[in-house]
């Protein structure tokens, strides 16, 4: 149906910088919103930053200034550009997309709007 993979991630000392993608494949009518989330050990599952299709664009206070969220022309692929980051940084990072796919019915097509994530990607922040 929809696929979203993730790429980039890994291991930075404090104060460097890494860049994440997520690209959406599948079904997809119009993708609505794109954003990135992050959970630490012991932490719920966090809003980082999102992108609409309107390009508006809203950051979690810990990372304004520091991270960049964007998307290619296409709509499809989004990503993250994370400079001087630091420890409480280091977590999983998950893509999720607001998408209206369709589906092939008798007579038509069905639309429909839900939420996909990606399989989530490790960053890790230490020296």
């Amino acid at each position: 149906q929809v696929q979203l993979v993730e790429s980039g991630g890994g291991l930075v000392q404090p104060g460097g910088s890494l860049s994440l993608s997520c690209a959406a494949s599948g079904n997809i009518f119009s993708i609505i919103k794109m954003a990135w989330y992050r959970q630490a050990p012991d932490n719920g599952r966090e809003l980082v930053a999102t992108v609409t299709q309107g390009g508006d664009i809203n950051y979690q206070d810990s990372v304004e200034g520091r991270f960049t969220i964007s998307r290619d022309s296409a709509g499809n692929t989004v990503y993250l550009h994370m400079n001087n980051l630091k420890p409480e940084d280091t977590a999983v990072y998950y893509c999720m997309a607001y998408i209206e796919i369709y589906s092939q019915i008798q007579g038509g097509l069905k639309y429909e709007k839900e939420n996909f994530w990606g399989q989530g990607t490790q960053v890790t922040v230490s020296s």
